[in-house]
């Protein structure tokens, strides 16, 4: 009985404890110790580059001004208009056949394959009859510029060319005496409304009119290029950009992509869907490089492509006037070499998706080939290889991905500068620290994994063959800004902030990491028909390279096990520290920053990233997830989190 009793008075008192205990618990004090005298190797500025591909509206409708789809006619004009094949792309569905509809007798448009303008057909209109393309997004007031390259065989013929904007009959522009060999009209129009179903009508008088081809874009296109995006892709600031893919590389000929931009040939997109214009190519991507202040890097195709093929694109790019391909780029309108230093040897040539995949045995071989080739043209040239030390989904085997990238480091490391990685998170998790630490975790195992593997290879001799990380992401569903246009949310800013972070704890491996794919798509910057905006994940890309530092600090303490994420950094000249906080919990959470032989040289600047709901995004109507700065901060030795958010601070020491 005795024993009974005393069981439960200790029983009674545990009882009595236990909240306090769990209590406790929760509040534990937070603490980061920033170990300031040990540094890592410097941060690659590469790290925040990104990846451009064409796919979905990445390029067209989102970097390129064309309004027009299928300007150039690769699907035939049909009686039956039905241009949107299945759901694929929200908002913006993909075209699966022609856009253009027949205005008048169906009969009145026939596709003629002798002696085309372009491509394999060009549309002849009948006098009386029209063609006209709809669904175009304009802005009160603005101008918009275009032309189309008429053909009238029997002479005599007229086009009225008209830019419907409301429920009126529209502006008319009149071309008169269309002659018999191609000529190219312009016209311009001032849109009367703001709407996204605008039209545009060519109706022809007189005679039959071949039309070769035709084009629209906004007046205040920058060299084709949409002003709107590029004041975005301006203030992004990414240090290097890698083109033209990605999946789409191992299917395109880079030579369809030179020379008179309207007598390019259209193709079905190789990789993914629609159409592949060919009106953005490398002088473009170039010229593209050059406005927005960024290096280039280019892929060369080593899926149907070749060794000669890709030489021949060095030799465009880098060679002499005297060399074949030099000669096309001066006959082009380039005289001075496009000196493009950085290259991709292929791209994800293990996969099954990827034309051209082979075994890794043959791999190596042609790697091997094409490398050479590529540097017998340009020396120079940091090259870099396929690798895949992890797959980008993890429903596959990675062990068959580590065999790839061990065979590429075994066979290959003396014909390369850098081997690549690619990673994709799948999962939107509602555990919100848990969906946040993915990318962080990916590019950890990464890590972890390449510092084994080559360890173990006697062929490296103890070098670390740096990584590019040349695509990363969150992918997953609702697409509503064209194929693969995802929405991001607070929570997806979120994990590209814990992913840089990881990032600089690796700066002496990783030396690269493209975030993909820039504009719509996967991108941080989404484009509506008339409008451009900031994603959520653009946010922490912008803010850490901007103010961020650059030589990586050590940090501990017990922040992570509360799902707080701290990195810190010196700047360059050593005269301010920064530190780096993502918090994604549900409540603010305050850290007690210790800076053992630190003094402060004055106050301190603060920028956020934060929100209540985790599952914010932003709009091109509103942007409620936002960089906000707080100057003249006074740092007390400890740093508070917001919910949900990022905070970067800068300290001034002496």
């Amino acid at each position: 009985m005795k024993s009974n009793l005393l069981t439960c008075a200790w029983l009674f008192v545990f009882l009595l404890l236990l909240p306090m205990a769990a209590v406790g618990a929760d509040d534990t004090p937070l603490n980061a110790t920033i170990h300031t005298d040990q540094t890592g190797e410097p941060i690659s500025p590469f790290i925040y580059s990104q990846f451009i591909e064409h796919l979905g509206r990445c390029i067209y409708g989102g970097i390129w001004a064309e309004m027009l789809e299928d300007r150039k006619f690769y699907y035939p004009v049909a009686a039956e208009y039905d241009p949107y094949k299945g759901d694929l792309g929200g908002k913006f569905p993909v075209v699966g056949a022609s856009p253009w509809e027949i205005l008048g007798d169906s009969a009145g448009v026939t596709m003629i394959a002798e002696d085309s303008f372009v491509g394999d057909h060009t549309p002849q209109v009948a006098a009386g009859s029209g063609i006209r393309q709809n669904d175009l997004g304009v802005v009160a007031g603005k101008s918009y510029v275009g032309y189309a390259w008429l053909k009238a065989p029997a002479g005599k013929a007229a086009v009225d060319v008209t830019l419907v904007c409301d429920e009126g009959e529209g502006k008319v522009v009149q071309i008169t005496n269309v002659g018999t060999e191609y000529q190219k009209y312009p016209f311009k129009f001032q849109a009367t409304a703001d709407t996204d179903t605008a039209r545009l009508e060519l109706r022809v008088k007189g005679a039959p009119c071949l039309v070769g081809t035709v084009s629209l874009m906004p007046a205040d296109n920058v060299r084709g290029m949409r002003a709107d995006t590029l004041a975005l892709l301006k203030q992004l600031d990414a240090p290097m950009y890698r083109w033209p893919g990605g999946n789409f590389v191992s299917g395109y000929n880079w030579r369809d992509g030179v020379g008179d931009r309207d007598r390019r040939p259209p193709r079905v997109n190789p990789a993914w869907t629609g159409v592949e214009h060919n009106d953005f190519g490398i002088d473009e991507f170039i010229d593209f490089c050059r406005e927005v202040d960024t290096e280039p890097m280019i892929a060369a195709n080593t899926g149907f492509g070749d060794a000669y093929s890709a030489a021949q694109e060095v030799e465009y790019c880098n060679g002499s006037p005297d060399t074949i391909g030099g000669s096309w780029r001066v006959k082009n309108g380039n005289a001075q070499p496009y000196q493009v230093k950085y290259w991709c040897v292929g791209n994800e040539m293990f996969g099954p998706w990827q034309l051209g995949f082979m075994q890794l045995k043959q791999y190596t071989i042609k790697h091997n080939r094409v490398a050479t080739a590529m540097w017998d043209v340009d020396p120079t040239l940091q090259l870099v290889g396929v690798g895949a030390i992890h797959t980008r989904n993890e429903k596959n085997d990675p062990g068959e991905k580590r065999v790839w990238s061990e065979g590429m480091l075994q066979q290959c490391a003396d014909k390369m500068t850098y081997l690549s990685e690619h990673f994709y998170v799948w999962n939107r998790l509602d555990d919100i620290p848990k969906h946040t630490a993915q990318l962080a975790d990916f590019i950890r195992r990464i890590a972890d994994d390449h510092r084994k593997l080559q360890a173990s290879l006697p062929n490296l001799e103890g070098r670390l063959v740096p990584i590019a990380m040349d695509e990363w992401n969150y992918w997953f569903r609702k697409y509503e800004y064209g194929e693969l246009g995802c929405v991001y949310q607070l929570r997806d800013a979120l994990g590209v902030a814990e992913g840089l972070h990881e990032y600089f704890r690796n700066s002496d491996l990783i030396k690269m990491a493209h975030y993909a794919q820039t504009v719509n798509v996967i991108g941080c910057i989404k484009t509506t028909k008339t409008g451009a905006f900031f994603s959520t994940t653009a946010l922490p890309l912008m803010l850490y390279h901007k103010q961020y530092g650059t030589i990586p600090v050590e940090v501990s303490g017990n922040c992570a096990e509360a799902n707080v994420n701290v990195a810190a950094a010196w700047t360059a000249d050593r005269k301010a520290l920064t530190i780096g906080v993502v918090n994604s919990n549900g409540e603010e959470k305050t850290v007690a920053i210790d800076l053992p032989g630190i003094q402060m040289a004055g106050k301190a600047t603060l920028w956020s990233i934060a929100g209540e709901d985790p599952k914010a995004f932003n709009t091109v109507d509103s942007q409620p997830i936002a960089v906000k700065e707080q100057a003249g901060v006074d740092f007390a030795g400890q740093l508070t989190a917001a919910p949900y958010s990022v905070t970067l601070i800068r300290l001034p020491v002496k």
